[in-house]
């Protein structure tokens, strides 16, 4: 196809996008009332939002991070929002046992689950790979492999519950870019991982279905720091980012974009590689002197 074609296709695709997105299933915030929700990586940002947003909605939560004192203090307004009932417990997602605890204990105070918000990330530095398998490594336990021990725990109450999993990944999951091969491979790999899930439950009749929401530039404290220096553009508000992924887990949608130039850079991707390249390429400021500490993540 030559590049007028394309460019048909991707306005037509376009076009047909913004039709979906004006008819996409709605829910019933009533529905989520009493809702028991284990939400991840809640102690700020995004993963704060969503507990709030929960708790206005009055559901049942289970909220997990690090940093127990934080979490406490989120639970608390939790409870001032409207949350029927608000509880945290402090975990390290790069230790296997505290991923799978969590989820069990989730279960033994609800009663069972109804939503699994996986949203938490591990600390990784903004800047030019320095070689670092171990770090990889380690990072790749802490974004996936315990997204996956959480969700082979989860599935069976999920099972009963005709529940939802909501995975919160990133545009850098969809396409690759500078300063950040750590967190980007572990969100590749996020996105494979649950894509193939959805079509195995699928394929087995589940009741279960899973979200997988992609994700732009989202104004946290963490990510504004992290990308001073490197890149000048306009972060979209984390509440609003939380609205759209619960929005999505609702009406059980198997993929959601937000901001809306997610979706259209995912076209881009595949359709013009060459000014794809150029475009991510010349969207950066490289400056070798710059060598920035990690950055704590939730």
């Amino acid at each position: 196809m030559n590049l007028y074609g394309k460019f048909l296709l991707l306005c037509s695709i376009s076009v047909a996008f913004i039709a979906l997105r004006w008819s996409a299933p709605s829910f019933n915030e009533e529905s989520l009332k009493g809702a028991r929700v284990l939400v991840t990586g809640a102690s700020t940002g995004i993963g704060e939002q969503l507990a709030y947003h929960y708790a206005r909605l009055g559901a049942q939560l289970v909220i997990t991070a690090r940093r127990g004192n934080v979490l406490e203090q989120v639970v608390s307004k939790c409870l001032e929002m409207g949350a029927q009932r608000a509880l945290f417990i402090p975990a390290d997602m790069a230790k296997p046992s505290d991923a799978d605890h969590v989820v069990q204990y989730a279960i033994e105070q609800l009663g069972g689950l109804d939503y699994l918000v996986l949203n938490h990330i591990g600390p990784s530095p903004y800047r030019m790979w320095d070689g670092n398998v171990e770090h990889t490594r380690w990072l790749l336990e802490v974004n996936f492999l315990s997204y996956a021990e959480m969700t082979q725990k989860a599935l069976p109450t999920l099972e009963k519950s005709k529940g939802s999993i909501v995975v919160v990944s990133s545009l850098l999951g969809k396409i690759c870019g500078p300063f950040a091969l750590p967190y980007a491979t572990t969100k590749f790999a996020l996105n494979g991982f649950f894509g193939g899930l959805q079509h195995e439950l699928a394929m087995q009749k589940s009741n279960v279905s899973i979200t997988i929401c992609t994700l732009g530039l989202i104004d946290t404290d963490s990510a504004m720091e992290k990308i001073k220096g490197y890149i000048n553009m306009s972060a979209y508000p984390a509440d609003e980012a939380a609205w759209h992924i619960i929005e999505a887990g609702a009406s059980r949608q198997s993929e959601a974009f937000y901001p809306w130039y997610t979706f259209y850079a995912c076209l881009f991707r595949d359709w013009f590689p060459y000014l794809r390249d150029q475009t991510i390429q010349n969207s950066y400021t490289y400056n070798p002197q710059v060598n920035k500490e990690p950055v704590t993540g939730s």
